[in-house]
């Protein structure tokens, strides 16, 4: 097996200080690009979606579960014969919801198929994210999800739901961390150092962390 060449550590630390200049560079351009999706508009979301889900049947604000911001992941489905193990990758990388939760965000999958296949598969797969079956409604088409898989982000203000952003194919690539998915929403990682809209909620950055037990879940989330 071919692997990358010996050099001195000296040569080796010049290389790597090379790299860094390109990946300060880009760390600079991601958070550009997340102030720039911080200023998208947004579009209401006008059909009333039901879903079932394990506590049976869940409209679009259930999803929610009291928070503002909720992101839906469509988890591609053709069966159980047929699971998608690039769905099932992306699901597997999800962090501990606790810290999106701090952040009034909620993370959720839906799919098109019975939702006794989902939580079975959930189940088997250890996640602990919640599941809605989308069998029933219009949901995927209505997103331009289709027969595929999509990530889509709402807003919930003043009673009504807004969806703010979408992506797929190499758009979710990259998405795992608690950061990645703050990132994609209208109000971010709320903290001060980014560039966000006057008014946004923002607090110091650090100070909010907590290990993921120790959240005040008291707290009513709306």
């Amino acid at each position: 097996m071919n692997h990358p060449p010996i050099v001195p550590t000296g040569d080796w630390q010049e290389a790597v200080n090379t790299l860094r200049v390109h990946e300060k560079a880009l760390t600079r351009q991601l958070d550009a690009v997340a102030a720039a999706r911080r200023r998208l508009p947004m579009t209401p979301v006008e059909q009333d979606y039901v879903f079932e889900g394990p506590s049976g049947p869940a409209s679009l604000t259930d999803l929610f579960q009291g928070r503002r911001q909720l992101i839906v992941y469509t988890f591609m489905w053709h069966g159980v014969d047929a699971v998608c193990s690039g769905c099932s990758l992306f699901t597997d990388n999800v962090g501990h919801p606790a810290h999106l939760n701090a952040r009034d965000v909620t993370l959720a999958l839906t799919s098109h198929g019975p939702l006794d296949d989902l939580l079975a598969l959930r189940r088997r797969m250890g996640w602990a994210l919640p599941w809605y079956s989308s069998l029933n409604n219009s949901f995927n088409a209505d997103m331009g999800t289709g027969d595929g898989f999509a990530l889509n982000v709402f807003l919930r203000a003043d009673d009504r739901i807004f969806r703010t952003y979408t992506t797929t194919a190499r758009g979710v690539e990259r998405l795992g961390s608690n950061w990645s998915f703050l990132d994609l929403t209208p109000y971010g990682r709320q903290e001060t150092w980014e560039d966000s809209p006057q008014g946004w909620p923002q607090t110091q950055p650090y100070q909010w962390w907590r290990l993921h037990d120790e959240y005040d879940t008291t707290k009513d989330p709306s």
